[in-house]
């Protein structure tokens, strides 16, 4: 249940409000808009007649979510998210690039990738130190010491770092050493891991699971603003179907539904989408195209020597390309890179 304020309501108002929701055992979220605050009132609201709100001073209209995800829901907010961080904002009119390694594997190799995508253009450094992998023989990532190695680089270059966590027990560990928590696709229903990212003041990049629904996907992102944390960014980086030529299959569509769903910002994964480099960027291009409000790329300097990903990493100067092609598009459809 939604309840809109009007914006001549004054603090005493809003606050009679929240005690009321308070007292019906439902959990009170606010949003203040530039010109009305909300208040989302969460919970079993089946039996609660809205007219108990209707009739209180300074409410402008009460609106009940019928979707099973409610902060997430545009119903919840009308106008995009936009979330801010480190100087950035993700989810406005510029379209943030996060690029970087699959894996940190060493201080030269990990100094070397963000020097090229720094001077490319990328706004956020990425790269992996805690690896799920198919195979538990398979490199399992630096841990600690490599995320300390990205953030020298990462601070030279002056970028921010996004890196995965796989469980909660990981969450201050890498507190110290990040600017935004990915949760990647096999974790995007580790519950335990999502209530535990919803009480964290930095941003959680949520990806889509390989087989979920687009409404499963908003429904972990709802894990994450629940406890309170809002702020969300979503990422489509492909879905397992019947398909062998690429990895997984790049679900475009997934942006403009996600988009008019919910107001939370939805970025991409053309690398994992597709698992071979000639793919990514005619796929980054059309993600650009469809809204994404960014994308998120593998580079690497030597893929044919990388611990993970090398099939799917751009090069270097293919990389640079690529953010001039996106300038072009981004131009087009009125917005920057």
């Amino acid at each position: 249940m939604v309840i809109v304020m009007k914006d001549t309501a004054t603090a005493d108002q809003i606050k009679a409000v929240e005690d009321k929701i308070a007292a019906l055992h439902l959990s009170v979220h606010r949003v203040d808009g530039v010109i009305r605050t909300i208040l989302g009132a969460i919970g079993e609201t089946s039996k609660v007649d809205t007219r108990e709100f209707d009739n209180m001073d300074g409410v402008f209209n009460v609106v009940r979510i019928m979707e099973p995800y409610k902060l997430c829901s545009r119903t919840f907010q009308k106008e995009n998210s936009v979330i801010r961080f480190n100087g950035l904002e993700l989810g406005g009119d510029r379209i943030i690039v996060m690029a970087g390694p699959c894996s940190v594997e060493s201080e030269a190799q990990i100094y070397e990738i963000t020097r090229h995508v720094a001077q490319a253009g990328a706004t956020i450094l990425r790269g992996g130190v805690f690896k799920p992998r198919t195979s538990p023989y398979a490199f399992q990532g630096m841990g600690i010491e490599g995320l300390k190695l990205m953030r020298q680089a990462a601070q030279e270059f002056k970028l921010p770092i996004v890196s995965e966590v796989l469980e909660p027990s990981q969450i201050d560990l890498m507190y110290p050493h990040i600017d935004m928590y990915q949760v990647g696709a096999r974790n995007m229903q580790n519950f335990p891991l999502l209530k535990a990212l919803s009480t964290i003041d930095k941003p959680v990049l949520l990806k889509r699971g390989m087989a979920a629904t687009i409404e499963e996907f908003l429904m972990a992102g709802e894990y994450v603003m629940s406890g309170g944390n809002y702020k969300v960014v979503l990422c489509e980086r492909g879905i397992r179907t019947f398909e062998q030529i690429t990895r997984n299959t790049m679900d475009i569509s997934a942006i403009p539904i996600a988009k008019k769903l919910s107001h939370l910002p939805i970025i991409a994964d053309p690398s994992h989408g597709t698992g071979k480099r000639e793919y990514v960027a005619p796929l980054a291009r059309a993600a650009v195209a469809a809204g994404a409000d960014g994308l998120i790329i593998e580079v690497h300097h030597e893929p044919e020597k990388a611990f993970s990903d090398g099939p799917q990493s751009l090069l270097p100067d293919q990389f640079q390309r690529l953010m001039e092609e996106l300038k072009v598009i981004a131009w087009a459809i009125g917005r920057t890179i």
